[in-house]
């Protein structure tokens, strides 16, 4: 089973009708097939053999698209990535995955630079670096689909793991099929006239959301630009007649929200919504906007867009829950000796089934810890009540910003290579548009002010990681063991920021501020732990 024939299934089902839609540009199901089928062989030319791996480093257009399922149907592995990632961190992705290519657009060309020279680059347009032209590739002649073992890895879909280096989630092309069967049968069938309109990123929960789109023949319109403009997306969906909302973050359904009235939105049938915790507050004002057309979804990379979901007639009568378990998947919240947790006892969420990662990417040992007796153990601390998942905490000290995941020591390990500072520690605090903000606490040597660790932080990781302030301490609270203690810090925040807190208390998330709510592999990051 190669997930590629998806698009074979979705052209029988199509015919002529329009595959992706990009500012003026369509591309029909027919034409898409044959610009994937000529683009396989043209990566096949340049060295591409099956199984190697395929590095997007790409904003959301086109090109994305056709490079994903040229991927799948040349019988390489996809390795779509965060194009707001630094160009370190997009090295390290390179390296551990050992990949054959990397693409790039101009927006990501400074990422071609730190690749070692075994890689080779393809930029999108004639450039300096050295590329292919990606339209000559498509001179090729089409090839067939490859055939695929459906345990073959498909995507390798990279987490912030706890440790700070991102770890590959593989994929296998029997996950994404069950993946996209689950969304036909839990999520929605997708009608014939359905037309998706993609504003995250196409690299992450979005972009998983191309397969079953694509398999029913659905019309796929790409939001063109670089950041999300809620004006821009209401205009695309009057103007396409948008079904369907692909996937949108907490934070860009309630931007919606101020541009919807007077809108014509009649059209819309579903606005999915995961990455991050939806408050009931916004679930409430999102309904009243848009109507109950509202679909939560909690997964993970490593178990993509699929452990529960929240049907949108159900929602507003279940607060604080994020649904359903798939019927595709077994889902269980165990104790510390992994053992069934009865209804309302918390424990870890684990969860088995087809949908599930086949391990980690060149790393057994973190396979083995998560994985066990093929139970995929998510870090996610919640209960069952009457069949319903409530999560509420964390196991993991993962901050959720605006649906993208961050981690502590990510963030610890820049700010320790400034020369000043001695310690740090970072935390979430709450936040009423994202969710929750980066802060970081510091131990220093006199000189550096908040801006100068700000700007280090910036110059070394994705700027959403870096943290919107910074607390200067003289020394940061430890256990007996000299483990620090978030959990003060934390509290601390929260006694300190009135004007934050107060507003997160207003705008309360599913049973807990540090409840999670999302698909990431997110996630900006996908850290299952990240939808987007």
């Amino acid at each position: 089973m190669n997930v590629a024939r998806f698009l074979n299934t979705g052209v029988a089902k199509a015919g002529t009708a329009a595959a992706i839609v990009y500012r003026q540009r369509v591309i029909t199901y027919p034409e898409l097939l044959d610009r994937v089928a000529r683009l396989a062989s043209g990566l096949a030319a340049l060295g591409v053999e099956r199984g190697d791996r395929v590095v997007l480093l790409l904003p959301n257009r086109p090109e994305l698209v056709e490079l994903l399922w040229a991927s799948f149907h040349g019988g390489f592995v996809a390795v779509p990535v965060n194009w707001h990632l630094h160009p370190d961190e997009v090295g390290y992705i390179v390296e551990d995955s050992e990949a054959t290519l990397l693409v790039v657009a101009d927006e990501t060309a400074a990422a071609a630079h730190v690749v070692t020279d075994h890689v080779r680059v393809l930029h999108l347009a004639d450039s300096d670096t050295g590329g292919a032209d990606y339209e000559e590739l498509l001179h090729a002649e089409p090839s067939p689909v490859a055939p695929t073992d459906s345990e073959a890895p498909a995507w390798l879909f990279y987490t912030s793991g706890t440790t700070g280096k991102p770890k590959g989630a593989v994929l296998t092309h029997r996950n994404l099929e069950a993946m996209s069967a689950a969304y036909h049968q839990d999520l929605d069938p997708v009608a014939e006239d359905s037309r998706y309109l993609h504003a995250a990123p196409l690299t992450h929960g979005s972009g998983l959301y191309l397969l079953p789109a694509t398999a029913r023949g659905a019309t796929n319109v790409i939001a063109p630009g670089l950041r999300f403009s809620a004006g821009d997306y209401l205009d695309l969906v009057e103007q396409h007649r948008i079904t369907h909302a692909a996937f949108l973050a907490p934070t860009m359904l309630n931007r919606l929200l101020d541009e919807a009235p007077g809108r014509d939105l009649t059209s819309l049938r579903s606005i999915v919504v995961g990455g991050a915790p939806l408050y009931r507050e916004d679930l409430r004002a999102a309904v009243a906007a848009f109507g109950p057309i509202i679909v939560q979804m909690y997964g993970q990379g490593e178990s993509p867009m699929t452990i529960t979901v929240m049907p949108p007639h159900e929602a507003l009568g279940r607060p604080g829950s994020c649904g359903r378990p798939f019927s595709t998947v077994d889902v269980r919240v165990l104790g510390a000796d992994d053992r069934p947790m009865p209804d309302g006892v918390d424990g870890e969420v684990c969860v088995r089934g087809d949908v599930v990662m086949a391990g980690y990417w060149n790393n057994p040992a973190a396979t083995t810890a998560t994985l066990v007796d093929g139970w995929l153990h998510t870090g996610d601390i919640g209960r069952f009540a009457d069949g319903y998942l409530h999560l509420t905490d964390r196991a993991k000290d993962v901050i959720i910003t605006g649906g993208s995941n961050v981690y502590p020591r990510e963030v610890e390990e820049v700010l320790l290579g400034h020369p000043a500072v001695r310690e740090a520690a970072v935390v979430g605090i709450p936040d009423p548009e994202w969710g929750e903000s980066v802060r970081a606490f510091v131990v220093t040597t006199p000189g550096p002010t908040e801006k100068d660790l700000i700007d280090h932080c910036r110059a070394h990781t994705a700027s959403f990681k870096k943290p919107r302030d910074v607390v200067f301490v003289g020394e940061l609270p430890k256990n007996a063991t000299g483990k620090i203690l978030r959990r003060e810090l934390k509290t601390s925040s929260s006694a300190s920021t009135p004007d934050t807190s107060s507003s997160a208390t207003s705008r309360e998330p599913p049973d807990s501020v540090t409840s999670r709510l999302h698909a990431k592999g997110h996630h900006h990051d996908p850290d299952s732990r990240s939808a987007w």
